[in-house]
């Protein structure tokens, strides 16, 4: 495995991450605890020491199952999890972005992940209205002068959300959560280079497009009503499908896994610190940490 500082946090996170969205049952199935603790246990095997989670996959189910596998090892964890929704039913949220009621989440996640602190709280993908009350970000960083949270994050809604990235530094967040991947390169255009300026972290979330690029998916592919990816436009999925078969085709070389291919690719941009990739088994743990054999030394953040 390799490492990198999460901009100015100062954290070694792992190059490849675990994302567990799916923990929270809206990937296609549901998880027992075994099964988490298997796929989170071959990551530890593997190096990866950064776990990216939610108050709302599953009502802070996802951060139970996490919880409970890392009570005994919390030391060795970076634990990101995110504040502003709250999750009445499978795809149906309300956002959750008064100070007074995020506390409150705050604690549920501490409980929930059987922790007293969080690594990387971050603003979870609210709007810019929410973003800009000062109470929440004072009653924010009151709890990290309390110990409980030791860094904040922010986790755009939009790619080009440069309202939000550039305000960082202003409210005390020190990373950034954005969509990337070789089908979406739209925070290229504005809000890597603001990271870049503020020294921020970037956790670049569905490095694989939700699976299209992992190279199992061909045009004219179908999701099942539980699985998120039903949800959405049709006619865009299947143009990124035809535009990931020509990727497959046209850039990734042979003999090479376009999975690993695909998370590589998103950890060359200078600005990208890690990539967080879901993973239904332990299998694709190890699949996504593969990719670590085709990033190349020279990061400005590496850990030398």
């Amino acid at each position: 495995m390799k490492y990198r500082k999460l901009g100015k946090t100062g954290l070694q996170v792992s190059v490849v991450g675990v994302g567990t969205w799916q923990f929270g049952g809206e990937w296609g199935r549901t998880y027992e605890q075994s099964e988490a603790d298997a796929i989170l246990g071959r990551a530890a095997e593997l190096g990866i020491n950064l776990i990216d989670t939610a108050e709302c996959y599953g009502d802070h189910l996802s951060e139970s199952l996490i919880g409970n596998y890392i009570q005994g090892n919390r030391s060795d964890w970076i634990v990101a999890t995110k504040f502003g929704h709250r999750f009445h039913n499978r795809f149906e949220r309300t956002d959750e972005g008064d100070p007074a009621e995020v506390i409150l989440q705050l604690e549920r996640s501490l409980q929930a992940l059987r922790t007293d602190y969080i690594d990387l709280y971050q603003f979870h993908s609210l709007p810019n209205v929410v973003f800009d009350r000062d109470a929440l970000w004072e009653a924010l960083d009151r709890q990290v002068q309390a110990g409980k949270i030791r860094h904040l994050g922010i986790s755009i809604g939009s790619n080009e959300n440069i309202h939000q990235t550039s305000r960082a530094e202003a409210v005390g967040a020190e990373a950034i959560q954005v969509v990337y991947n070789r089908l979406d390169r739209k925070p290229e255009a504005e809000v890597f280079p603001s990271c870049l300026e503020q020294n921020l972290g970037v956790l670049a979330r569905v490095p694989l497009a939700s699976g299209l690029l992992s190279g199992k998916y061909k045009p004219g592919a179908a999701f099942a009503t539980d699985d998120v990816r039903s949800r959405r436009d049709r006619a865009a999925v299947e143009a990124q499908l035809v535009e990931a078969e020509r990727i497959k085709r046209e850039e990734v070389p042979s003999g090479t896994d376009m999975a690993a291919w695909a998370l590589a690719w998103c950890l060359k941009h200078p600005a990208v610190t890690s990539v967080i990739p879901g993973c239904k088994d332990p299998a694709q743990v190890e699949a996504n940490a593969a990719a670590v054999d085709l990033v190349e030394a020279g990061h400005p953040q590496d850990v030398r």
